[in-house]
């Protein structure tokens, strides 16, 4: 009888172990092509979109639950709707171009369900005076 209860036993935290890994196992992860976005020299008043092209490498769905960046200069948009494992996106960049000339150097921070810390992009490049 004790020998029945121990096989049982071993038998139901074998079941739990394999359910919890298999719980694990379904996560979203996110990545980039590249984690910087460099415009060059960029033309007063000219198109500052850009775009971060990323795939969802894990097995769940990926949620972008937030983006922002260091200041309203620049403003992300991401996608709103999940991201399917193994899909791609893209999270727009808007630079405003019609501010003073000089180095651009942003931060965009974004957070999703992938991980508890949020991933940091950056923009840079060198915005030229207006042509009079």
């Amino acid at each position: 009888m004790r020998k029945l209860v121990l096989i049982l036993a071993v038998g139901l935290m074998t079941i739990g172990l394999q359910a919890q890994e298999e719980a694990k196992e379904k996560k979203a992860e996110i990545a980039f092509e590249s984690d910087v976005i460099d415009y060059g020299d960029v033309a007063h008043g000219a198109d500052g979109t850009r775009e971060f092209k990323f795939t969802n490498t894990g097995n769940a769905p990926l949620v972008i639950s937030k983006a922002y960046s260091t200041c309203g200069c620049t403003v992300p948009s991401p996608p709103t709707d999940p991201i399917a494992p193994g899909e791609s996106n893209v999270i727009k960049v808007k630079y405003d171009t019609n501010r003073a000339p000089g180095p651009i150097r942003k931060t965009i921070t974004v957070y999703t369900n992938a991980s508890a810390e949020p991933y940091t992009l950056k923009i840079k490049g060198n915005l030229l005076p207006a042509v009079n």
